[in-house]
Parts: C-alpha cells; sequence; structure tokens
C-alpha cells in the first residue's frame, strides 16, 4: 500500500500552524494526557520524528536497527530532558525534525516502501501511517483548538482499522456518515457500536468525540493500545 507520506506533510503544516502562536506559559501547562505537560507531547512529537527518520535511513541502506537502543526508558528520558524547552526552541527543534522525517521519505521509491523496520516489526510504509497517526492524535492532546471532528476522514477510517483489536471479538462498528462498517474477529456478532467515522476513531483513540457512539447493550470496555511486538534485528 502507498504509505500517505502527502498527508503527514500536509499533517506537518497544520501541526506548525498551531504552535506559530504558542507561548512559554502555554508550553508548561497541562496537556490532555495525564502527567503531561504540552511540552511532553512536544517532545514526544519531536522525537519521534527523529526516531522515523533515524529508522528510515538505515532501511533505505537495507540496514535494521532499534529505534531506541535503550527501548522505551531511552524514550521516556529524552522526553523528560527535553519537555521543559521554551516555546521557540520546541518550534525550532520539531521544524527540523519534521524537515528531516520529510527529506528522507522523498528519497524512497516503491520498492523502498517495503523494506523491514524494527517498529511494529513492520515495514517503512507502516511508519508513515504511525506518524500520520501519531501527529493528528497530539494535535487534540495539546488542547489548542484541534478536535477530532478536524481529522481527514481517510485518518480516522486509517485509526479505526488500527485500533480495531481493542474491542471484544464480534464487535461491529458502522459509520453512519460514510457507510462503512468493521467487524471485528470471525465469531458471532455481538455488540453494533454506530456513529459518526471522526466520533468512532476518537473514542477507539481514547480521545473525547464530538458525539459519543451508541450501542444497544452499551459501549464495550476497551482493550489496551495495540501492542508492540518483539522488535527484530535481523534483515528479512
Amino acid at each position: 500500500m502507498q504509505p500517505p507520506v502527502a498527508a503527514v506533510v500536509e499533517a506537518h503544516g497544520t501541526l506548525e500552524r498551531l504552535l506559530a502562536g504558542l507561548n512559554d506559559q502555554q508550553v508548561a501547562e497541562a496537556s490532555a494526557l495525564p502527567g503531561w505537560s504540552r511540552g511532553h507531547v512536544l517532545a514526544h512529537l519531536t522525537d519521534n520524528a527523529r526516531m522515523f527518520a533515524r529508522l528510515a535511513e538505515h532501511a533505505l541502506r537495507g540496514d535494521l536497527v532499534a529505534g531506541y537502543d535503550g527501548g522505551v526508558d531511552e524514550r521516556n528520558a529524552i522526553i523528560e530532558a527535553t519537555a521543559g524547552r521554551n516555546a521557540a526552541e520546541h518550534r525550532a527543534e520539531l521544524a527540523t525534525h519534521t524537515a528531516a522525517l520529510e527529506a528522507v521519505w522523498a528519497r524512497a521509491d516503491d520498492v523502498d516502501w517495503s523494506r523491514p523496520v524494527t517498529f511494529r516489526n513492520a515495514d517503512l510504509a507502516a511508519t508513515v501511517f504511525a506518524r500520520w497517526r501519531e501527529t493528528w492524535i497530539h494535535m487534540v492532546d495539546l488542547e489548542l483548538g484541534v478536535r477530532p471532528d478536524d481529522w481527514p476522514e481517510d485518518l480516522a477510517a486509517h485509526a479505526i482499522d488500527f485500533l480495531l483489536d481493542r474491542l471484544p471479538a464480534g464487535t461491529r462498528l458502522r459509520a453512519e456518515d460514510v457507510r462503512r462498517q468493521w467487524s471485528v474477529g470471525d465469531g458471532q456478532p455481538g455488540t453494533v457500536v454506530t456513529g459518526r467515522v471522526r466520533d468512532l476513531a476518537a473514542w477507539l483513540a481514547g480521545r473525547t468525540p464530538a458525539s459519543s457512539p451508541v450501542a444497544a447493550e452499551g459501549l464495550p470496555a476497551l482493550g489496551p493500545w495495540p501492542a508492540h511486538p518483539p522488535q527484530r534485528l535481523d534483515p528479512v
């Protein structure tokens, strides 16, 4: 599948405009994520771009490397160490790393997108989809005016595809505004959840939808976010 590079570049532009007037006080204020300031969210988005660019650079050479040599502890340490930047520093660092990521992607051809990466034991194309999710979902977490209703329709549908495993087997989702349906597993039909595509995606992502999806039996409890498989470092 051709990854949505242009859509991610557009999302980066939206994020840049969103942060244009951000001041130091706003950076230090709480985000929608428990325990994280806006600075933590921006530090994560910045380092996420750096990490994906690292994976892409090595993938284009036919190499596999870990996203973080020190695993999740390294990731968390980087976020904590850089969350306290001021607004101008956050904007500059984010711009630098998103530009570097986009530049690496611009060198990829159709064959390159299928090159393996350690991120979710997937391929290079999967990191583009992941960056698309990260950028739009965390823009909501910044609480600067972007809401799930602002998500592109294609992004919302992709988020549902990615997050569907959070639902019990047999659950069906019906997006009434785009006339699309998703089913979980091959078992007997269970709960049917209906709503608009962006509201279904926001609910599955643990964010607040404009209008809550509904189900006759009540909304099912969501399971954990899709887990990362163990990393592989041997080329395939």
